[in-house]
């Protein structure tokens, strides 16, 4: 593969046979940053888990605590008390069947975060053709099915990430953006890793936590020391 000049330069700051501890490698990460929009930090978790058994997923959901950085746009499906809950906390769009038709009809999946209550998941189930691939389906475990959509559609915009192995038993999250700088990438970086190692599952055998690499949108990736964070 042909790397670009920046991604070139970025990558001759990385030691590829070391692994960083937490503050120096998230620190040249921001270094790393050299395109000219504020590139997102992303974090990428390989676990000693075998995700095609059902007692060995890794799934669930945390609030970071300086947000994603990313404006994030929260839809609604629900009905009386619940959606003027999920307008009065700022959805970007709230309905029942309406909206459901405009996913189902018209193809709508302009949104990052759709949150729902119970009552409504059996006609939101019709969706997961739509939504399911594009990773926009609500699940309980990532706390977007909730009888509680107002604080739903709160953490949603404050930065709430949702968090699932994919099939190579990896885990990838963003974390912000390079222009946070390395102390509050920190603070979100151990937010997540904190929820991965306690959402470690009792049939996991041997090291949890293989790698752990932080890298911008464009650049290079930069290994952490792993143990540091347990698991």
């Amino acid at each position: 593969m042909k790397h670009g000049k920046h991604y070139v330069d970025s990558a001759k700051l990385v030691d590829r046979s070391k692994l960083y501890e937490t503050e120096e490698g998230i620190a040249l990460c921001c270094q790393t940053a050299k395109a000219k929009f504020d590139e997102t930090v992303e974090l990428h978790i390989r676990l000693g888990v075998d995700s095609r058994h059902a007692d060995q997923q890794v799934r669930g959901a945390v609030v970071l605590p300086h947000g994603t950085g990313k404006n994030v746009r929260v839809i609604a499906i629900c009905k009386g008390d619940a959606a003027k809950a999920a307008e009065e906390a700022g959805a970007m769009m709230v309905g029942d069947a309406d909206l459901i038709a405009k996913i189902q009809s018209e193809g709508f999946v302009d949104f990052d975060v759709l949150v729902t209550t119970p009552d409504m998941m059996g006609q939101v189930g019709r969706l997961g053709k739509i939504l399911g691939p594009r990773g926009l389906m609500p699940n309980p475990k990532a706390g977007t099915v909730t009888p509680d959509i107002g604080r739903a559609v709160t953490e949603a915009k404050a930065g709430k990430i949702e968090y699932r192995l994919d099939k190579q038993n990896i885990i990838h999250v963003p974390v912000g953006k390079a222009s946070f700088g390395t102390e509050k990438l920190m603070d979100n970086v151990k937010t997540v890793m904190d929820a991965v190692v306690k959402a470690k599952p009792a049939a996991a055998k041997g090291q949890y936590i293989r790698s752990v690499t932080v890298a911008t949108t464009m650049g290079p990736g930069i290994k952490l020391n792993g143990v540091r964070f347990g698991g």
